[in-house]
């Protein structure tokens, strides 16, 4: 028996082209969904961007992709009446697979209109994550940069006036011992000596901060493994804050070493700490976090990828507004009554960080409170001369 061939050529039929040209989009989620954001049809894409057969995705309501705060702001909601108002809507955002993993959507819903009548929206849904995180990292990398910019010139003035404040406060501390020493010296004279004695102690720490904000102490530097130096430093940085304070540690698993000086991240932590707990005054949780990240390096003339240990202070306070924040590492800057702080306490720990080879990353906003991340090279990616 003859085989029957028939004379319309395959894609001859415009519903089935249309039919074959969307299902076999694999890396776009396109749908097209009811009036009231019900998923009427699904083609291959949709299962792979977001990990739902056609069965097991049409009927459900388009809200089943978001995250639950999302869900609970109404955002499904609100961004469907948008369309409908609109006609058109182009975004990203977080969004949910079927397994529970969140990724970053790039996203285009248009609205459906036949004779002026709404019969539903077409929405097409791009995983755009790894594009995203490039993004964030090139953004951290150039910031860092920025900042590594601006404290080269200011270093530089800081460290001759640190050196010269320095012999200063020699003179006056050799002074002052000679002064104490003398035999005629009354109660009163000793009493003097000690409150400047105690001044020129303040000068000399000022002094060293100083020079920590300029990159020109000197460091010992050696491997140090963040999570055996916070368990050290725990009882110091428990003493440091009022009981009205909690300290949590959340250190990752199997973090390298990084090459620094012990002594001084020890001091920069605690710095970070008390930073936190005064914004606190009332109680709160200060977090301290280790995670390993793979970051680009400041250095954008030669942009490259490196492992980082990132080591973060996060507090519950009340945040810093933009310009406060955009300045807080300044030297000398600070928002306490005076007498209350030097206002060298961050740029210290910029210019601690800043000669092992790192940077900093502060975030914060107003409400939210603060996250300062100290990124320091995994010892594997140090380059030595």
């Amino acid at each position: 028996m003859a085989e029957v061939v028939s004379s319309v050529a395959p894609l001859a039929d415009e519903r089935r082209q249309l039919k074959l040209l969307i299902d076999h989009v694999s890396d776009h989620a396109i749908s097209l969904l009811d009036p009231d954001g019900h998923i009427c049809s699904w083609n291959r894409g949709g299962e792979r961007v977001n990990g739902y057969t056609a069965a097991e995705a049409i009927g459900q309501h388009v809200s089943i992709f978001y995250t639950a705060e999302d869900q609970q702001l109404g955002l499904p909601q609100q961004t469907l009446e948008r369309v409908r108002e609109q006609g058109r809507l182009v975004g990203e955002g977080w969004r949910v697979r079927r397994n529970g993993e969140q990724f970053r959507a790039s996203i285009v819903i248009e609205a459906v209109r036949e004779n002026g009548v709404l019969q539903g929206f077409v929405k097409v849904t791009q995983d755009i994550t790894e594009r995203y995180q490039a993004q964030r990292l090139l953004q951290d990398a150039q910031r860092a940069r920025q900042h590594l910019q601006q404290f080269e010139g200011v270093g530089r003035l800081t460290r001759g006036l640190a050196h010269e404040f320095n012999n200063l406060l020699t003179t006056i501390g050799n002074a002052l011992d000679l002064v104490a020493l003398r035999p005629m010296a009354d109660a009163r004279t000793h009493e003097l000596v000690e409150l400047a004695q105690a001044a020129a102690d303040r000068g000399s720490l000022l002094t060293r901060q100083l020079l920590a904000f300029s990159a020109d102490q000197t460091l010992v530097r050696e491997p140090v493994s963040v999570p055996q130096l916070l368990e050290e430093a725990w009882p110091s940085l428990q003493r440091a804050c009022a009981p009205s304070n909690r300290i949590r540690l959340d250190i990752a698993p199997a973090l390298p070493s990084i090459s620094t000086d012990g002594v001084q991240l020890h001091s920069a932590v605690l710095n970070l700490v008390l930073n936190s707990c005064e914004a606190m005054p009332h109680g709160g949780t200060v977090t301290i976090t280790a995670r390993l990240e793979e970051l680009l390096a400041p250095d954008l003339a030669h942009p490259t990828r490196r492992r980082y240990v990132a080591l973060a202070v996060t507090d519950e306070g009340g945040g810093m507004p933009p310009e406060v924040a955009a300045r807080a590492s300044e030297p000398f800057f600070t928002t306490k009554e005076v007498g209350k702080g030097s206002g060298l306490g961050l740029s210290q720990v910029f210019g601690f960080v800043s000669q092992c080879n790192g940077f900093v990353d502060v975030q914060t906003a107003p409400g939210h409170g603060t996250t300062v991340r100290l990124l320091l090279p995994a010892i594997e990616e140090i380059e030595y001369a």
